[in-house]
Protein backbone atom coordinates (compact mmCIF):
# COMPACT_ATOMS: atom_id res chain seq x y z
CA UNK A 1 0.00 0.00 0.00
CA UNK A 2 1.18 3.43 -1.03
CA UNK A 3 1.03 5.90 1.84
CA UNK A 4 0.84 9.75 1.47
CA UNK A 5 1.77 10.29 5.41
CA UNK A 6 1.12 14.71 5.41
CA UNK A 7 3.04 15.31 8.58
CA UNK A 8 4.37 18.80 9.92
CA UNK A 9 7.06 18.23 12.04
CA UNK A 10 10.29 16.21 10.47
CA UNK A 11 11.79 14.01 13.40
CA UNK A 12 15.48 15.32 12.93
CA UNK A 13 13.86 18.90 13.07
CA UNK A 14 15.62 20.82 16.52
CA UNK A 15 12.66 21.09 19.01
CA UNK A 16 10.17 18.12 17.49
CA UNK A 17 7.30 17.05 19.82
CA UNK A 18 5.92 14.00 20.59
CA UNK A 19 3.86 13.61 17.17
CA UNK A 20 7.09 13.42 15.44
CA UNK A 21 8.33 10.12 17.41
CA UNK A 22 5.13 8.66 16.44
CA UNK A 23 5.59 9.39 13.01
CA UNK A 24 8.84 8.23 13.12
CA UNK A 25 8.35 5.01 15.16
CA UNK A 26 5.18 3.61 13.42
CA UNK A 27 6.57 4.78 9.96
CA UNK A 28 9.68 2.51 9.72
CA UNK A 29 8.24 -0.35 11.33
CA UNK A 30 5.48 -0.21 8.19
CA UNK A 31 8.05 0.36 5.87
CA UNK A 32 9.69 -2.41 6.54
CA UNK A 33 6.67 -4.56 6.05
CA UNK A 34 4.17 -3.90 2.82
CA UNK A 35 4.13 -0.22 2.88
CA UNK A 36 5.19 2.04 0.64
CA UNK A 37 5.62 5.65 3.12
CA UNK A 38 6.16 9.19 1.39
CA UNK A 39 6.48 11.49 4.12
CA UNK A 40 5.41 15.43 3.69
CA UNK A 41 6.81 17.54 6.23
CA UNK A 42 7.93 21.07 6.72
CA UNK A 43 11.17 23.02 5.78
CA UNK A 44 13.58 23.83 8.87
CA UNK A 45 17.33 24.19 8.54
CA UNK A 46 19.55 22.36 7.76
CA UNK A 47 16.51 19.97 6.15
CA UNK A 48 16.96 17.52 3.89
CA UNK A 49 15.24 15.26 1.32
CA UNK A 50 16.12 11.48 2.13
CA UNK A 51 15.40 7.94 2.60
CA UNK A 52 15.17 7.20 6.51
CA UNK A 53 14.55 4.06 7.84
CA UNK A 54 12.53 3.33 4.33
CA UNK A 55 10.39 6.25 4.58
CA UNK A 56 11.00 9.39 2.58
CA UNK A 57 10.84 12.29 3.84
CA UNK A 58 10.12 15.20 1.48
CA UNK A 59 10.34 18.85 3.12
CA UNK A 60 8.46 21.20 1.66
CA UNK A 61 7.28 24.79 1.96
CA UNK A 62 9.57 28.10 0.76
CA UNK A 63 13.15 29.00 1.88
CA UNK A 64 14.57 27.98 4.76
CA UNK A 65 11.61 27.60 7.41
CA UNK A 66 13.67 29.58 10.28
CA UNK A 67 10.40 30.37 11.95
CA UNK A 68 8.17 28.91 13.13
CA UNK A 69 5.67 31.42 10.91
CA UNK A 70 7.15 30.85 8.08
CA UNK A 71 7.17 26.90 8.67
CA UNK A 72 4.03 26.73 9.00
CA UNK A 73 3.28 29.56 6.27
CA UNK A 74 5.12 27.64 3.62
CA UNK A 75 3.62 24.16 5.11
CA UNK A 76 0.34 24.88 4.47
CA UNK A 77 0.76 27.40 1.07
CA UNK A 78 2.34 24.03 -1.18
CA UNK A 79 1.20 21.27 0.85
CA UNK A 80 -2.03 21.21 -1.50
CA UNK A 81 -0.10 21.40 -4.69
CA UNK A 82 2.68 18.80 -3.51
CA UNK A 83 -0.40 16.28 -2.83
CA UNK A 84 -2.18 16.99 -6.05
CA UNK A 85 1.73 15.88 -7.90
CA UNK A 86 1.47 12.65 -6.26
CA UNK A 87 -2.42 11.38 -5.81
CA UNK A 88 -2.24 9.18 -8.82
CA UNK A 89 0.84 7.37 -7.13
CA UNK A 90 -0.75 7.42 -3.67
CA UNK A 91 -3.53 4.97 -2.15
CA UNK A 92 -4.12 6.43 1.30
CA UNK A 93 -3.40 9.68 2.22
CA UNK A 94 -2.72 10.37 6.15
CA UNK A 95 -2.99 13.61 7.82
CA UNK A 96 -1.29 14.39 10.71
CA UNK A 97 -3.43 16.98 12.75
CA UNK A 98 -0.71 19.99 13.63
CA UNK A 99 -0.69 23.12 15.39
CA UNK A 100 -2.18 25.89 15.70
CA UNK A 101 -5.66 24.68 13.88
CA UNK A 102 -5.25 20.39 13.74
CA UNK A 103 -6.18 20.00 10.50
CA UNK A 104 -6.41 21.49 6.88
CA UNK A 105 -9.96 19.76 6.15
CA UNK A 106 -7.52 16.75 3.83
CA UNK A 107 -10.19 14.76 2.50
CA UNK A 108 -11.81 18.00 0.87
CA UNK A 109 -9.06 17.83 -1.42
CA UNK A 110 -7.10 15.71 -1.68
CA UNK A 111 -9.17 13.33 -4.20
CA UNK A 112 -7.91 10.09 -2.27
CA UNK A 113 -9.42 7.81 0.31
CA UNK A 114 -7.66 9.75 3.36
CA UNK A 115 -7.83 9.24 7.40
CA UNK A 116 -6.54 11.65 10.14
CA UNK A 117 -4.43 11.04 12.47
CA UNK A 118 -5.10 12.74 15.78
CA UNK A 119 -2.38 13.37 18.58
CA UNK A 120 -3.27 17.18 18.66
CA UNK A 121 -7.07 19.22 19.25
CA UNK A 122 -6.00 22.03 21.14
CA UNK A 123 -7.13 24.72 18.31
CA UNK A 124 -9.52 26.27 21.16
CA UNK A 125 -6.76 26.67 23.24
CA UNK A 126 -4.46 28.26 20.42
CA UNK A 127 -7.71 30.63 19.63
CA UNK A 128 -7.57 32.31 22.57
CA UNK A 129 -3.70 32.57 22.67
CA UNK A 130 -4.00 34.12 19.03
CA UNK A 131 -7.63 36.17 19.29
CA UNK A 132 -8.35 33.90 15.56
CA UNK A 133 -11.14 31.16 15.32
CA UNK A 134 -8.35 28.62 14.79
CA UNK A 135 -11.36 26.37 16.53
CA UNK A 136 -13.46 27.26 13.72
CA UNK A 137 -11.16 25.68 11.38
CA UNK A 138 -10.71 22.36 13.43
CA UNK A 139 -14.53 21.81 13.58
CA UNK A 140 -15.11 21.82 10.27
CA UNK A 141 -12.10 19.82 9.36
CA UNK A 142 -12.99 16.98 12.13
CA UNK A 143 -16.45 17.05 9.97
CA UNK A 144 -15.15 15.91 6.86
CA UNK A 145 -13.61 13.06 8.40
CA UNK A 146 -14.91 9.31 8.26
CA UNK A 147 -12.14 7.40 9.83
CA UNK A 148 -9.59 8.70 12.01
CA UNK A 149 -6.60 7.42 14.54
CA UNK A 150 -6.79 8.88 17.88
CA UNK A 151 -3.91 8.57 20.40
CA UNK A 152 -6.08 8.37 23.65
CA UNK A 153 -9.41 8.02 24.73
CA UNK A 154 -9.88 11.64 25.96
CA UNK A 155 -8.68 12.77 22.13
CA UNK A 156 -11.26 10.18 21.24
CA UNK A 157 -14.12 11.90 22.96
CA UNK A 158 -13.35 14.80 21.61
CA UNK A 159 -13.52 14.18 18.17
CA UNK A 160 -16.76 12.48 18.54
CA UNK A 161 -18.04 15.18 20.34
CA UNK A 162 -17.17 17.42 17.17
CA UNK A 163 -18.41 14.39 14.62
CA UNK A 164 -20.91 12.05 16.27
CA UNK A 165 -20.35 9.80 13.00
CA UNK A 166 -16.68 9.77 12.86
CA UNK A 167 -15.32 6.30 13.21
CA UNK A 168 -11.63 6.87 15.73
CA UNK A 169 -9.54 3.81 16.15
CA UNK A 170 -7.60 4.71 19.61
CA UNK A 171 -4.25 3.78 19.20
CA UNK A 172 -1.50 4.68 21.88
CA UNK A 173 2.22 5.80 21.18
CA UNK A 174 4.67 3.51 22.61
CA UNK A 175 7.84 3.28 24.02
CA UNK A 176 11.55 3.29 22.63
CA UNK A 177 13.05 0.19 24.33
CA UNK A 178 16.10 1.88 25.20
CA UNK A 179 14.14 3.88 27.79
CA UNK A 180 14.61 -0.01 29.57
CA UNK A 181 18.76 0.24 29.45
CA UNK A 182 19.44 2.39 32.20
CA UNK A 183 19.31 0.89 35.65
CA UNK A 184 16.93 2.74 37.95
CA UNK A 185 17.96 4.67 40.86
CA UNK A 186 16.98 6.73 43.71
CA UNK A 187 18.36 10.25 42.17
CA UNK A 188 18.45 13.53 43.74
CA UNK A 189 16.32 15.91 41.46
CA UNK A 190 13.44 16.40 39.80
CA UNK A 191 13.15 16.58 36.04
CA UNK A 192 10.95 18.05 33.77
CA UNK A 193 11.44 17.69 29.90
CA UNK A 194 9.58 18.69 27.07
CA UNK A 195 8.92 21.63 24.29
CA UNK A 196 9.64 24.64 26.14
CA UNK A 197 6.56 26.79 25.49
CA UNK A 198 5.65 28.28 28.49
CA UNK A 199 1.73 28.50 29.26
CA UNK A 200 0.84 25.19 27.48
CA UNK A 201 3.53 23.33 29.27
CA UNK A 202 2.61 24.85 32.29
CA UNK A 203 6.24 26.09 32.67
CA UNK A 204 5.16 28.95 35.14
CA UNK A 205 2.82 26.82 37.44
CA UNK A 206 5.91 24.76 37.67
CA UNK A 207 8.28 27.58 38.54
CA UNK A 208 5.88 28.87 40.61
CA UNK A 209 5.72 25.78 42.78
CA UNK A 210 8.93 25.29 42.75
CA UNK A 211 9.44 28.63 44.98
CA UNK A 212 6.97 27.09 46.90
CA UNK A 213 8.75 23.58 47.64
CA UNK A 214 12.56 24.71 47.30
CA UNK A 215 13.45 24.93 50.54
CA UNK A 216 12.04 21.64 51.50
CA UNK A 217 13.79 19.48 48.58
CA UNK A 218 17.74 19.04 48.76
CA UNK A 219 17.92 18.19 44.92
CA UNK A 220 17.80 21.04 42.02
CA UNK A 221 15.03 21.18 39.52
CA UNK A 222 15.93 20.25 35.58
CA UNK A 223 14.24 21.71 32.94
CA UNK A 224 15.08 19.86 29.15
CA UNK A 225 14.24 20.78 25.97
CA UNK A 226 13.94 23.89 23.78
CA UNK A 227 11.28 25.74 22.24
CA UNK A 228 9.54 29.22 21.98
CA UNK A 229 10.00 30.40 24.87
CA UNK A 230 13.56 29.27 26.09
CA UNK A 231 14.30 33.32 26.26
CA UNK A 232 11.28 34.42 27.94
CA UNK A 233 12.17 31.24 30.61
CA UNK A 234 15.99 31.79 31.21
CA UNK A 235 14.64 35.48 32.17
CA UNK A 236 12.05 34.30 34.78
CA UNK A 237 14.48 31.87 36.33
CA UNK A 238 17.14 35.06 36.74
CA UNK A 239 14.28 37.49 38.08
CA UNK A 240 12.82 35.12 40.85
CA UNK A 241 16.27 34.39 41.91
CA UNK A 242 16.27 30.95 40.96
CA UNK A 243 19.29 30.53 38.95
CA UNK A 244 21.09 28.08 41.54
CA UNK A 245 18.30 25.86 42.19
CA UNK A 246 17.15 25.48 38.51
CA UNK A 247 19.37 24.33 35.85
CA UNK A 248 18.36 24.00 31.82
CA UNK A 249 19.76 21.31 30.23
CA UNK A 250 18.54 21.95 26.76
CA UNK A 251 17.91 19.62 24.02
CA UNK A 252 18.03 15.84 25.13
CA UNK A 253 17.21 12.73 23.02
CA UNK A 254 17.96 9.37 23.06
CA UNK A 255 20.12 7.61 25.66
CA UNK A 256 21.21 10.73 27.22
CA UNK A 257 17.22 11.91 27.90
CA UNK A 258 16.51 8.14 29.54
CA UNK A 259 19.54 7.87 31.50
CA UNK A 260 18.78 11.56 32.67
CA UNK A 261 15.19 10.01 33.54
CA UNK A 262 16.89 7.45 35.22
CA UNK A 263 19.31 9.56 37.08
CA UNK A 264 15.77 11.90 38.83
CA UNK A 265 13.92 11.29 41.79
CA UNK A 266 10.68 12.68 39.92
CA UNK A 267 9.71 13.59 36.81
CA UNK A 268 6.96 16.56 37.13
CA UNK A 269 4.75 17.02 34.07
CA UNK A 270 2.94 20.40 34.82
CA UNK A 271 1.22 20.58 31.30
CA UNK A 272 -2.07 22.50 31.10
CA UNK A 273 -3.10 19.83 28.05
CA UNK A 274 -1.13 16.83 26.65
CA UNK A 275 -2.26 14.91 23.44
CA UNK A 276 -0.91 11.60 25.47
CA UNK A 277 2.23 12.35 27.03
CA UNK A 278 5.23 10.71 25.67
CA UNK A 279 7.31 12.03 28.57
CA UNK A 280 5.33 10.57 31.26
CA UNK A 281 5.10 7.19 29.68
CA UNK A 282 8.73 7.27 29.16
CA UNK A 283 9.86 8.12 32.43
CA UNK A 284 7.84 5.17 33.98
CA UNK A 285 9.46 2.85 31.13
CA UNK A 286 13.16 4.47 33.52
CA UNK A 287 11.49 3.49 36.58
CA UNK A 288 11.23 6.92 37.82
CA UNK A 289 7.93 8.36 39.63
CA UNK A 290 5.74 10.65 37.71
CA UNK A 291 4.13 13.58 39.46
CA UNK A 292 1.39 15.61 36.98
CA UNK A 293 -1.97 17.24 36.91
CA UNK A 294 -4.80 15.20 36.69
CA UNK A 295 -6.02 16.52 33.17
CA UNK A 296 -7.39 14.07 29.94
CA UNK A 297 -4.76 11.77 28.50
CA UNK A 298 -2.38 11.88 31.43
CA UNK A 299 -4.60 10.05 34.03
CA UNK A 300 -5.13 7.61 31.47
CA UNK A 301 -1.05 6.22 31.51
CA UNK A 302 0.02 7.60 34.77
CA UNK A 303 -1.20 4.81 37.30
CA UNK A 304 -2.06 5.35 40.80
CA UNK A 305 0.51 2.87 42.20
CA UNK A 306 3.48 4.38 39.99
CA UNK A 307 2.67 7.76 40.09
CA UNK A 308 0.75 10.85 41.03
CA UNK A 309 -2.12 12.87 39.92
CA UNK A 310 -2.46 16.49 41.01
CA UNK A 311 -5.86 18.86 41.08
CA UNK A 312 -5.29 20.62 37.73
CA UNK A 313 -3.30 23.52 37.27
CA UNK A 314 -3.51 23.81 41.47
CA UNK A 315 0.45 25.43 42.09
CA UNK A 316 -0.10 24.60 46.38
CA UNK A 317 -1.22 20.78 45.20
CA UNK A 318 1.59 20.98 43.26
CA UNK A 319 3.80 22.28 45.65
CA UNK A 320 2.68 20.17 48.52
CA UNK A 321 3.06 16.73 46.51
CA UNK A 322 6.57 17.36 45.10
CA UNK A 323 7.75 18.07 48.54
CA UNK A 324 5.65 14.96 50.14
CA UNK A 325 7.18 12.35 47.10
CA UNK A 326 10.69 13.72 47.73
CA UNK A 327 10.88 11.79 50.78
CA UNK A 328 8.59 8.76 49.87
CA UNK A 329 9.49 5.89 50.93
CA UNK A 330 9.67 2.48 48.42
CA UNK A 331 10.54 4.53 45.48
CA UNK A 332 12.34 1.88 44.35
CA UNK A 333 9.32 -0.46 44.47
CA UNK A 334 6.92 2.26 43.14
CA UNK A 335 9.63 2.44 39.73
CA UNK A 336 9.61 -1.00 39.59
CA UNK A 337 6.02 -1.27 39.09
CA UNK A 338 6.13 1.88 36.73
CA UNK A 339 8.38 0.27 34.31
CA UNK A 340 6.10 -3.19 34.17
CA UNK A 341 2.68 -0.65 33.39
CA UNK A 342 5.18 1.11 30.38
CA UNK A 343 5.84 -2.52 29.04
CA UNK A 344 2.61 -2.22 27.67
CA UNK A 345 3.21 0.20 25.29
CA UNK A 346 5.37 -1.95 22.93
CA UNK A 347 5.76 0.07 19.23
CA UNK A 348 5.46 -3.05 17.09
CA UNK A 349 2.50 -4.26 18.31
CA UNK A 350 0.95 -0.57 17.44
CA UNK A 351 2.52 -0.64 14.28
CA UNK A 352 0.27 -3.68 13.57
CA UNK A 353 -2.73 -2.19 14.73
CA UNK A 354 -2.34 1.29 12.83
CA UNK A 355 -1.27 -1.10 9.54
CA UNK A 356 -4.68 -2.98 10.15
CA UNK A 357 -6.53 0.51 10.75
CA UNK A 358 -4.71 1.67 7.23
CA UNK A 359 -6.29 -1.28 5.25
CA UNK A 360 -9.51 -0.72 6.75
CA UNK A 361 -9.64 3.02 5.98
CA UNK A 362 -8.48 1.86 2.49
CA UNK A 363 -11.19 -0.61 1.92
CA UNK A 364 -14.22 1.41 3.50
CA UNK A 365 -13.76 4.56 2.43
CA UNK A 366 -15.61 5.04 -0.67
CA UNK A 367 -18.88 2.96 0.88
CA UNK A 368 -21.33 5.28 1.78
CA UNK A 369 -20.86 7.24 5.14
CA UNK A 370 -21.18 4.32 8.38
CA UNK A 371 -23.03 5.43 11.37
CA UNK A 372 -20.03 6.66 13.99
CA UNK A 373 -18.30 3.80 16.19
CA UNK A 374 -14.86 3.28 18.53
CA UNK A 375 -12.57 0.22 18.86
CA UNK A 376 -9.99 1.06 21.62
CA UNK A 377 -6.45 -0.68 20.83
CA UNK A 378 -4.59 1.03 23.88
Amino acid sequence: MRILHLGFEDPRMPGAGGGSVRTLEINRRLAAGDFYITALTTRYPGWQERVQDGVHYVPIGVGRGKSRLTRLLGYVFRLPFEVHRRRHTTDLVVEDFFAPFSTMAAPLWTKRPTIGVVQWLHARDKARQYKLPLHWVEGFGVQHFRRTIAVSEGIADRLTSINPDIHVDVIGNGVDPAAWKPEPKRGKDILCIGRLEFTGKGLDLLLAAWTQCISEVDGNLLIAGTGPDERKLRAVIEDRGLSDRVKLLGWLSGDEKFQAMSDARLVVIPSRQETFGMVAIEALATGTPVIAFDIPCLREIVPPDAGWLVEAFDVQSLADEMTRRYTESGLEDIGARAREFAAGYNWDRLAGLQADAYRAGYAHLNDPPPAGRRQACL
